[in-house]
């Protein structure tokens, strides 16, 4: 296997790393310096050493065979850098002897970037008084954080960069005086600096664990603090949120959940003093797990009560989970190398919501796994551009690509399969052996299966292992007998047409049945041959992958999809999200009919629960969407979505309750923007009411969760005037998520020149680079600009890629979440022949996500366009 990794030599280890930085900048050209003393282990004679750096310059290197000791100390006497691997090597005149301890010191400088990874900087504007050293320009106020994974330490310091090469690690900062350092441990010293004004802060040395888990900070900073139950010496281990000065009380929320899910997981080992949470102003991800410092972007960690939108209050809640759960996976058991990343964040996605789950049983979090994780799973999954769980990576610089909806959520939804074949409480039994027999170590897929299957008494190697490093997942065909039904496993792919060589892998599908009258779980082995006949079957109603704990997509015959619309009551909320979900994933693949899908889903106007109304909106966009470009079905389906969603709207209304709980009010905000969208009357009248109130001061008379149904709707009615409106409340909130929901309302334009409008003001700094995907996402989403926008990405390139390509997650996500939603071959081929010439490398699989994506809409447009227009004129939704 190591053969197909470029990985460093292995002639020297580290074990550990003592980091020292001084001479932070306060502006200007925002370099700092440092050294490093790492000590090695040399394995074998060598005459040079081979690390990883990026954008540091190297001053110089030595080895000593002792710690502190420069007297008989070796300078390189070349030092040089490869930067297509980021690579520097040390040579040396002479030959370093093999060594069970020897130390290599390098001087270095390096940059303070603004590109989210590395050691970096956030600019952020103040909300209270902030203290004088603060670096600042004339707008922006500056904090400095850490972003290392994957392969990004290497951008703040010399280090070897491989998940597998752990080591302990010492570090110290030197501050200005009226200013917080933080770092994955507690302080370990506070002393004066050689500078006025200035100290030097000195943190415990961490256990040992991987380079991209080592983090710290410098800023303004407060905090919050409580205490878990759990013990660590003796004494309850503190728990704080940590923000720029004025926001801290909005770490309530994200203070309370940590600290119940540190509890929750109490039984796991949990081996450091501290859990500190961080709020970082511009960030490219969601959060960061680093090991006793977690970071966040602001809108996963901070939440106002009384401000907010409730989506985020989720959000909070999940991703704090998600963090804590890799203090354990990924952290103190991490994979070996990046092609097993699924082991860190498959695990950390399920256990995040099996953590909420517990804290807020009334979310119904499985409901939402499906209609959320799941489906987007799905939809990465069916095109032939997808790829394994686990992926075969060669270095460290292709694995940002493949944090993905494969890793995360597919991943999780297998995972999920699993523990509801061997029951939860065996599979977190073989979970805590595999922790604890793999604690600071790093582990394989073979090792949690091992463990799995000595919990459980079965071969899970066996059954899981095509759902891991097998592309894609099965579409199990149904026909039906008297009495007995039988089932066809294949693979499904968007597209169709499925070639024989893409059809050989042979899943194991737990079939999940329920059937009679009160819909029982019936008692069958799971689906291990291509196809197979379940008799004595009570064929007055079944369903299939019960509660779609199953990753795999069920064909039905259309007369049984009917009879299920009847017998709604029957199923689970999981249920109805997964026949909706199936049923329109076969319509684009051209197993089932558009036609079909929309007598279906008309089943379920008296549908009371916002997951369920969740898929059902997701589908019709979907559908509206790919036939946008027709006037003629494009109205038939406007008002096929407004006859859908009148009188759920109506019953549902628009003013909170004290009795409303946290589902309802989502599934408000979700009804009145669709109705509103759909040209509801009331509605749209009603949001220009309430938003003109809301601009003449009267911020009450737009609840917090509707600004985002309300904003949208007045854009897409009120031209440039309502642009203009709602840029000013971007540009004037005060809240933690008001910006997004403004940035994302903006979207709405509906003539190219606003679109064009929007994205030069997006990218003439007024938006931080975090956030710009938020523009690329609406406008691609929104049928009447975008192709404003692909003309916009055409014309700006060199700007864009310049802007952007600081850091290559940003750029790829703008790529491709900006140009999925085409449904036209033309459009692809220009978008193919644009990207030919050009170094695609670090976005290349989201071009091709983009490609495969767009000729599944292609495609299913051409097949259904007629059918979905007789349809309409059939039941008179359109002339």
């Amino acid at each position: 296997m190591a053969s197909d990794r470029d990985i460093l030599p292995d002639d020297v280890k580290p074990t550990n790393y003592a980091i020292s930085l001084h001479d932070l900048p306060k502006g200007g050209d925002w370099s700092y310096n440092g050294t490093v003393d790492i000590d090695i282990e040399i394995r074998r004679e060598t005459q040079e050493i081979t690390l990883n750096t990026f954008e540091l310059k190297i001053h110089s290197g030595e080895v000593s065979s002792e710690q502190g000791k420069t007297e008989g100390s070796i300078k390189a006497s070349k030092i040089s850098y490869d930067e297509g691997s980021r690579r520097t090597t040390f040579a040396f005149d002479q030959k370093l002897a093999q060594s069970p301890k020897a130390v290599l010191s390098i001087k270095f400088s390096g940059i303070v970037n603004s590109h989210m990874a590395g050691f970096y900087r956030s600019k952020y504007k103040p909300v209270v008084e902030a203290a004088k050293s603060v670096p600042r320009d004339d707008e922006y106020h500056y904090m400095f954080s850490t972003q290392f994974e994957s392969s990004d330490a290497r951008r703040a310091f010399p280090c070897f960069d491989e998940p597998n090469l752990k080591a302990t690690f010492d570090f110290s900062i030197v501050i200005p005086e009226d200013q917080t350092a933080l770092s994955n441990m507690p302080e370990k010293d506070v002393r004066k600096g050689s500078k006025d004004g200035t100290k030097v802060v000195s943190f415990e040395r961490t256990p040992v664990m991987s380079t991209y888990l080592l983090a710290w900070a410098v800023g303004d900073f407060e905090y919050i603090e409580d205490f878990t139950r759990r013990k660590y010496n003796g004494k309850n281990l503190p728990v704080r949120v940590y923000t720029t000065k004025g926001l801290k009380e909005q770490g309530r929320l994200a203070l309370e959940s940590a600290h119940q899910v540190v509890d929750h997981f109490s039984e796991a080992y949990y081996p450091l003093p501290k859990v500190d949470l961080l709020a970082v102003h511009e960030f490219s991800h969601g959060a960061m797990e680093n090991w006793g410092l977690i970071t966040y972007r602001t809108t996963a960690v901070l939440y106002d009560e009384f401000a907010s939108d409730q989506k985020y209050k989720n959000r909070v809640v999940y991703v704090v989970a998600h963090e804590l759960a890799h203090q354990w996976f990924g952290n103190l058991v991490t994979m070996d190398w990046w092609n097993e990343l699924w082991l860190n964040e498959g695990f950390a996605t399920w256990v995040g919501w099996l953590a909420v789950d517990h804290l807020h049983p009334d979310w119904n979090v499985w409901g939402q796994f499906v209609t959320e994780s799941m489906q987007m799973a799905f939809q990465l999954d069916s095109l032939r551009t997808s790829h394994p769980i686990e992926v075969p990576v060669r270095d460290a610089l292709e694995v940002d690509q493949i944090f993905d909806h494969i890793s995360y959520l597919k991943g999780s939804s297998v995972i999920r399969m699993l523990s509801a074949h061997l029951t939860v409480d065996t599979f977190l039994l073989g979970v805590s052996n595999y922790l604890k027999a793999h604690k600071y170590g790093n582990a394989t897929t073979k090792d949690l299966w091992s463990a799995l299957s000595e919990a459980s008494g079965q071969d899970v190697n066996a059954f899981m292992e095509p759902w891991i490093r097998k592309i894609g997942f099965p579409v199990l065909t149904v026909a039906e007998e008297p009495g007995q039904i039988s089932v066809r496993q294949s693979r499904f792919l968007t597209a169709g047409n499925v070639k024989p060589e893409e059809d050989e892998t042979m899943w194991w599908i737990p079939l999940g049945l329920k059937t009679g009258p009160k819909a029982e779980i019936a008692k069958i082995d799971a689906l291990t041959t291509k196809e197979d006949t379940l008799r004595d079957i009570d064929d007055s109603f079944y369903k299939l992958n019960a509660d779609q704990t199953g990753f795999y997509r069920t064909n039905l015959p259309p007369e049984r999809l009917q009879r299920l619309a009847k017998d709604l009551e029957k199923l689970s909320v999981q249920d109805k999200i997964g026949l909706v979900g199936d049923a329109a994933a076969l319509m684009v693949s051209g197993d089932g009919t558009t036609s079909g899908v929309l007598a279906f889903v008309e089943g379920f106007k008296s549908e009371t629960n916002y997951l369920v109304w969740d898929q059902v909106v997701s589908t019709m966009t979907n559908i509206r969407s790919v036939f946008a470009d027709d006037v003629q079905v494009s109205k038939g389906l406007q008002k096929f979505t407004l006859q859908l969603v009148t009188a759920a709207t109506d019953k549902i209304g628009w003013d909170f309750n004290q009795t409303d709980d946290y589902l309802t009010g989502r599934l408000r905000a979700l009804l009145l923007y669709e109705a509103g969208a759909a040209g509801h009357e009331r509605v749209v009248s009603e949001a220009k009411s309430r938003f003109s109130k809301f601009q003449n001061g009267d911020k009450d008379a737009v609840h917090p969760s509707l600004r985002s149904a309300t904003f949208k709707i007045v854009v897409k009615q009120g031209g440039q005037e309502a642009f203009d409106a709602i840029k000013n409340v971007y540009l004037s909130t005060t809240s933690i998520d008001g910006k997004e929901i403004a940035l994302q309302a903006m979207g709405a334009v509906q003539t190219p020149e606003l679109a064009k409008e929007y994205l030069a003001w997006v990218f003439s700094g007024a938006v931080p680079v975090q956030d710009v995907h938020s523009a690329s996402h609406t406008l691609g989403s929104n049928p009447k600009t975008r192709l404003a926008l692909w003309q916009y990405i055409k014309e700006n390139w060199s700007m864009l890629r310049e802007k952007l390509g600081g850091n290559m997650v940003v750029l790829e996500r703008f790529l491709r979440t900006g140009l999925s939603k085409f449904a036209s071959f033309e459009v692809e081929k220009d978008i193919e022949a644009f990207f030919r010439d050009k170094d695609n490398k670090g976005y290349d699989r989201g071009l091709a996500v983009v490609s495969d994506t767009i000729k599944g809409n292609a495609r299913y447009k051409e097949n259904d366009l007629e059918r979905v227009r007789e349809w309409l004129k059939a039941r008179e939704y359109s002339e």
